[in-house]
């Protein structure tokens, strides 16, 4: 008969190979999980917050450009019509 001790360190064993499998199971189903999740997220065509904030900053770059623009059309026109006073206030 195998004396206590023995049992105790069979035992010990055991569970501390059963740990690993079970951490083992673990770690294969949250990457089987987030894999599952990655092929839902893009099949349902889904941005991605990288992608997000890019198109973000180009809106953003595009209105400051319009805006620019605006003020510069609202000045040419008002030269425009300055000289067009000036044209006929001389004539």
């Amino acid at each position: 008969m195998t004396t206590p001790s023995k049992i105790l360190d069979d035992m010990s064993k055991l569970m501390t190979s059963a740990m690993g499998v079970a951490q083992g199971a673990k770690t294969e189903a949250e990457t089987a999980m987030k894999g599952f999740i990655d092929r839902w997220l893009a099949d349902r065509d889904f941005v991605t917050r990288e992608e997000f904030q890019a198109v973000q900053e180009m809106a953003r770059k595009a209105r400051e450009e319009n805006a620019a623009l605006l003020a510069r059309i609202e000045a040419l026109e008002a030269g425009k019509s300055k000289k067009a006073k000036d044209t006929l206030s001389g004539a």
